[in-house]
């Protein structure tokens, strides 16, 4: 009975797991969003990341589900050599975070 117990909770934790990770979504799901108006355009918020870090490169972009909510994650690569991950709000364009990437 002790190895269901354990086998149980072993489920329900992965379950619990892959409910808290974020979900990458492909280019047709970004797009209907983008035409349905829930998110921005990337281009539009991509420039306010920019802006925080002048004459940095654009590495990569993400969209992402996080709790119900779509985040852009970008990567830029600062004029001084740095990675920084950036989390914005893909329908407000709120900063959610901004670190250096490891």
């Amino acid at each position: 009975m002790k190895g269901k117990t354990r086998d149980s909770v072993i489920v329900g934790l992965l379950a619990f797991c892959s409910l808290a990770m974020a979900r990458d979504l492909d280019q047709d799901e970004a797009l209907r969003l983008r035409q349905q108006g829930v998110i921005l355009p990337l281009e539009q918020l991509l420039h306010h990341a920019l802006d925080r870090y002048p004459g940095a490169k654009l590495l990569e972009a993400e969209l992402e589900e996080e709790d119900g909510t779509y985040v852009y994650e970008v990567e830029l690569l600062t004029v001084d050599g740095t990675v920084r991950e950036i989390e914005l709000n893909a329908a407000t364009g709120q900063v959610l975070k901004d670190k250096e990437d490891d």
